[in-house]
């Protein structure tokens, strides 16, 4: 089966790469790990870049990982009630959240805090696999403490108030936004064509010296019938969500890290997997978490309308049932189009 490209509609005609070289850096970073391929600017050195990729991501951490004790989020999470002036990056983060919660109903909602530590997806980390999954009484506690409409921010003061108990995750943006803020840092550096990878999450600027794009093959759910996908990711992101990429089966059923706001509990939608399409990485994560949620009616209807190019992977009962955005389509090469 032939390959499936994805080429990215533009009128903007690539610039010269700064130089003819190019590294390929790697580490560790929020759980997982991150890979920046780049194209140097003449007079730098690896270790230059290396060090501030880096120092990038730590900062990331200090700012929105709720393991990380000392993080922002961290000091949010375990405070009383009341009010915790904040950064003007988490306030910026924050607040781009919660404008997308709103537009999409809480389909991503940077306050479910509690139910992600409550099923085992959190700082406390899994639950027993002896232990039965969490109980009503369990998850409505959790919701009790969890909703973006109960987050109130003071913009005067940029602050926001803890209304007791309620504990904010990120996760489902938060690579997005370091892809993104890592990529703005190369581009400061002089590295205007790169790659970076976290996670999953990626993000390509410019072409190679060979003036081909970055070309990424993007991932699909196990024992797909469908083509394998490659996409040129020229001033482009991608962000995949799936079912399978991480969960826990208790009972012989499958519970993915994602979760409803509207139910406390685990997606079981169907849908098995969402890629998003996005100029920002945040935004593509975010958008890939909130159709995932909305579902394979809804999550398709709301794509369209927000002229997402993003690609949908249902299990039905024929099989694996793939769906897409006339915005992904248009992207596919004229022959398989």
């Amino acid at each position: 089966m032939a390959d499936r490209v994805l080429i990215p509609p533009t009128d903007r005609a690539p610039e010269r790469p700064p130089s003819d070289l190019i590294w390929s850096l790697s580490g560790q970073t929020m759980g997982t790990t991150w890979s920046v391929h780049l194209v140097p600017p003449p007079s730098q050195t690896e270790a230059v870049f290396q060090s501030a990729i880096q120092a990038e991501l730590d900062r990331m951490i200090a700012l929105f990982s709720p393991w990380e004790s000392t993080s922002e989020i961290s000091r949010f999470n375990r405070m009383a009630a009341g009010p915790l002036p904040v950064s003007d990056e988490f306030w910026e983060l924050l607040s781009r959240s919660l404008d997308l919660a709103d537009d999409v109903n809480g389909a991503v909602d940077p306050t479910l805090g509690a139910l992600v530590d409550l099923w085992g997806f959190g700082p406390p980390g899994p639950r027993n696999v002896l232990l039965p999954v969490p109980s009503g009484e369990e998850i409505e506690a959790a919701l009790r403490a969890s909703g973006w409409q109960k987050l109130r921010l003071d913009r005067i003061k940029r602050s926001v108030l803890q209304p007791g108990g309620m504990r904010l995750d990120f996760s489902g943006i938060a690579k997005g936004h370091a892809v993104d803020q890592v990529s703005d840092r190369l581009l400061q550096m002089g590295a205007t064509s790169h790659l970076v990878e976290i996670g999953g999450e990626l993000k390509g600027c410019g072409v190679k010296p060979d003036a081909q794009p970055w070309w990424v093959e993007i991932e699909q759910v196990p024992d797909t019938p469908a083509p394998r996908t490659i996409a040129a990711l020229f001033d482009l992101a991608v962000a995949t969500s799936g079912d399978w990429r991480r969960a826990f089966v208790h009972g012989q059923r499958l519970y993915p890290h994602t979760l409803d706001g509207a139910t406390g509990r685990p997606v079981d939608n169907g849908l098995a997997q969402v890629t998003v399409f996005h100029a920002s990485a945040m935004m593509a994560d975010a958008w890939a978490t909130a159709l995932t949620v909305l579902g394979p009616l809804e999550g398709p209807q709301m794509a369209e309308a927000h002229g997402l190019a993003a690609h949908f992977v249902e299990r039905a009962d024929p099989g694996l049932v793939e769906r897409m955005t006339p915005a992904f389509a248009a992207m596919m090469d004229e022959e398989e189009a």
